[in-house]
């Protein structure tokens, strides 16, 4: 048993299937800020992961899990009674793929009516831009944010090729496409966090309307967002060039650690740090694309080598439950006071442990290993 192996039995053991699924351990957002109990990203994030985990042991403790927890949020109709569909959140969508993936696994109609009503009670009248693009939320209004593609986009593929929908996917791939042009950079060719198509945001350069600064985990949520749909929509050439090309670049800021940073193109910067659920994003979607002939043995070796640094210098595997370090625990633009879109503004959030959002991609990546053993 390798060190990983460890790590994952651990968490599984020992700390995510003892969670309550109304008070989950790895939900530091929750558990900091005394949310009350909601559907939210986070805790589909580590269901999903849960269920990528499944699908290579076959372990059924897990997939029993993932069904305790989604049915503590999804009524026998389908309802999910902790989200409001007029606020118009893609987070809240993220939560959709689980209701396929649980649909396909135990035939429950409850799951079903589940993603049919997100889509039609919110994909259908989701507001866009006048680009055609999604905003991100109803109090976001005509603003682009690089988390929302992975929250939306293969929902929305999957949703397409379930009902053979040419449409729906020619628009996830120009949703793709419009953030490539609005939002990367042509000379790092990272993306930024944030696009207002107003450009009258604190946060927004007053021209092109962009956030200044490239954050690592919504570069990463891209990442994991294109590997996903390309596995999903396996002919689109577009795509497969637009992941090949961001993992190339973000590549290409890795530290000689093997680590990418809160902010990867400032490695100047005082009080950047190395940090892990945004570079085990950039992992799982470099692992993921080499396994589908995207990327080439570089790239491969590039996110395992990130994994594995992870693996052995941010996790101590010291007690029961393994602690993942270096976690961002939330990124935003505005709504708050501070959210300016500022390096310091980024490297002010809160550091933490063993969040989900860190948890959950380091399972993903390491189930993409897995398949290619």
């Amino acid at each position: 048993m390798t060190k990983a192996d460890n790590i994952i039995s651990k968490y599984i053991d020992s700390f995510i299937l003892p969670s309550p699924p109304l008070s989950p351990l790895w939900n530091k957002e929750s558990i900091l800020y005394k949310k009350p109990p909601r559907w939210n990203y986070i805790d589909n994030c580590m269901i999903t992961a849960l269920l990528m985990l499944y699908d290579i042991n076959g372990d059924k403790r897990l997939l029993d899990y993932s069904v305790k927890f989604m049915n503590a949020y999804v009524t026998e109709d389908g309802t999910i009674p902790t989200m409001n569909f007029a606020d118009y959140n893609l987070d809240n969508i993220n939560g959709g793929k689980n209701l396929f993936r649980l649909w396909k696994l135990t035939g429950e109609e409850r799951y079903r009516q589940g993603f049919e009503k997100l889509w039609y009670e919110q994909i259908v009248r989701h507001p866009r831009l006048s680009c055609g693009s999604f905003w991100h939320k109803a109090i976001y209004q005509d603003q682009i944010w690089l988390d929302g593609a992975y929250m939306v986009l293969p929902f929305m593929a999957e949703y397409a090729k379930l009902h053979s929908m040419r449409g729906v996917t020619e628009d996830v791939q120009r949703q793709f496409t419009d953030m490539c042009k609005i939002m990367r950079d042509p000379v790092t060719g990272l993306y930024h966090h944030g696009y207002d198509d107003t450009n009258s945001m604190c946060w927004a350069d007053k021209i092109t309307g962009l956030s200044p600064e490239f954050w690592l985990r919504s570069n990463g949520w891209l990442c994991a967002a294109l590997a996903d749909t390309c596995e999903i929509m396996t002919d689109s050439s577009a795509l497969r060039k637009q992941l090949s090309t961001l993992l190339h670049d973000m590549s290409s800021f890795i530290t000689d650690e093997g680590m990418l940073l809160q902010l990867p193109a400032r490695k100047e910067l005082e009080g950047n740090y190395p940090e892990t659920s945004g570079t085990l994003l950039f992992a799982y979607a470099a692992i993921k694309a080499a396994r589908l002939g995207i990327c080439g043995e570089d790239i491969r070796r590039a996110g395992k080598t990130a994994f594995d640094t992870v693996t052995e210098k941010y996790i101590d595997n010291s007690d029961d439950v393994p602690v993942l370090r270096n976690i961002c625990l939330m990124g935003g633009l505005g709504g708050d006071a501070g959210r300016d879109g500022s390096a310091e503004y980024y490297l002010s959030e809160k550091v933490v442990e063993n969040d989900g959002k860190g948890i959950a991609p380091y399972i993903m990546a390491y189930t993409e290993l897995k398949r290619v053993q």
